[in-house]
Formats: structure tokens, C-alpha cells, sequence
């Protein structure tokens, strides 16, 4: 039998915390080894526990979740993904915890099924971005106007195919979606995946969506 999935809650309000302990630790692949009340115990924790999952609220007092999402994945060659809690799917906070290194986002109100299989995808390393977030994500670029990171260059690194790769990731395409739309096999754009990754020095699929829109890869003219 495979090791379980290591997770680690952080939430101020002790019943969500104990709820999503309860849902969690009943499914065979996943373990929640301990739970943080605040962003600054989330830290120390991360730093005692090794997870392989912190499931993070935005809004806790004193050290927040973004603040403490930026802390954790800041840490060279972390191996935890953050999957950020929030209650509403249009929170203002969500980009910015995107961009401070979450691996995406899960509604409080989500089913005992959708957290469990939030888990496992993160865990895995792929995105977890619904549409409506990639929306938000686009609104929120549109709003801003010009590309916010002096990194276009980066992008020069890249092969045109991982390029275009790397666009289809932005507007939130799994690896099979993108095999069947570049009529590739999957196995290669994996393989393209992973390479940009390594380029770019992103740790995941949402790093890389993040960095699209901020180069001005993606236009939200074209949605």
C-alpha cells in the first residue's frame, strides 16, 4: 500500500478544522497529521510536520494565510503544496494567494469527494483552478492593465511548442485536453510541462498559469 497523503489544516475556527479532520482521515489515502490555528503556527508546523498538503485559510488573525502561504513555499526545494480555503469563489484574496504560491483554491462548502480529490490532485502537483477562478484570474489582469512582472524575458527561454504548451495551461487545460488539442501524445506534454517548469523555475501547473498572465503570454482580450 502506498503512503498516505500527509495533510495539514489551518483555520482559526476549530470546527472546520476538526470537520475537514473527520472527512479527511476517512479516506484510505490521506492523513491529516496536525492542525494549525493561525498563520504563524501553520509555519512552525510546516517546518515540524512535513505535509504534503496545507489546506489554508485566507482570513485567520495576526499572520494570515497569504502571508503565511508566501512564508512556506518561499523555502528552496519545498516539496508542500498549498490549497487555499475560502469561503466565497470571488474572495478578493484569491489572486494574491495564487501569486504567493498557492497551488489553488477550494470553497469551504466544498463535499467530503471534492476535498478529498482537491487533495490528491495537489498532492500530485497538477492545478487546481476552476473556471471560475480562471475568470478571475483574467478579470483581475484586465483591471490591472500592463503586465505587472519585468520577467517577458524568461519566456524567451522556451521552445514555440512549449510556448503554446504553456498558453493552453494558463486557460486552465489538463494534460489530456492539451494532448487531444495539439494532437500530441500525452506522455509529451508531460514532458513539455515539465521542461517549462524547470525553464521558469515554477514549482507547479499554477505557478506557470500565474506567470502567463503576468508576462502577457495570455491577454484577457482574447476571452
Amino acid at each position: 500500500m502506498s503512503t498516505p497523503i500527509k495533510v495539514m489544516i489551518a483555520d482559526d475556527q476549530m470546527m472546520v478544522r476538526q470537520g475537514f479532520t473527520v472527512l479527511l482521515n476517512a479516506q484510505p489515502d490521506i492523513e491529516v497529521v496536525g492542525q494549525a490555528v493561525d498563520g504563524a503556527d501553520a509555519v512552525a508546523k510546516v517546518a515540524e510536520l512535513a505535509p504534503d498538503v496545507v489546506l489554508m485559510d485566507i482570513r485567520m488573525p495576526g499572520m494570515g494565510g497569504i502571508e503565511a502561504t508566501s512564508v512556506i513555499t518561499a523555502v528552496p526545494d519545498a516539496a508542500v503544496k498549498v490549497l487555499v480555503l475560502t469561503t466565497f469563489d470571488l474572495d478578493e484574496y484569491v489572486y494574491e494567494a495564487l501569486r504567493a504560491g498557492a497551488s489553488g483554491f477550494l470553497l469551504k462548502d466544498a463535499s467530503a469527494d471534492q476535498l478529498a480529490e482537491a487533495v490528491r490532485v495537489v498532492a500530485a502537483g497538477e492545478a487546481l483552478l476552476s473556471p471560475n477562478i480562471t475568470k478571475r484570474l483574467i478579470t483581475e489582469f484586465s483591471r490591472l492593465g500592463a503586465p505587472r512582472a519585468p520577467s517577458r524575458a524568461r519566456i524567451q527561454a522556451l521552445t514555440e511548442r512549449e510556448t503554446e504548451v504553456l498558453s493552453l495551461i494558463a486557460q486552465g487545460l489538463s494534460n489530456a485536453e492539451i494532448s487531444e488539442h495539439l494532437v500530441l501524445a500525452e506522455q509529451t506534454v508531460k514532458t513539455h510541462v515539465s521542461r517549462i517548469l524547470v525553464k521558469l523555475g515554477l514549482r507547479d501547473r499554477t505557478q506557470a498559469a500565474v506567470f502567463a498572465y503576468e508576462t502577457g503570454l495570455i491577454r484577457p482580450t482574447g476571452y
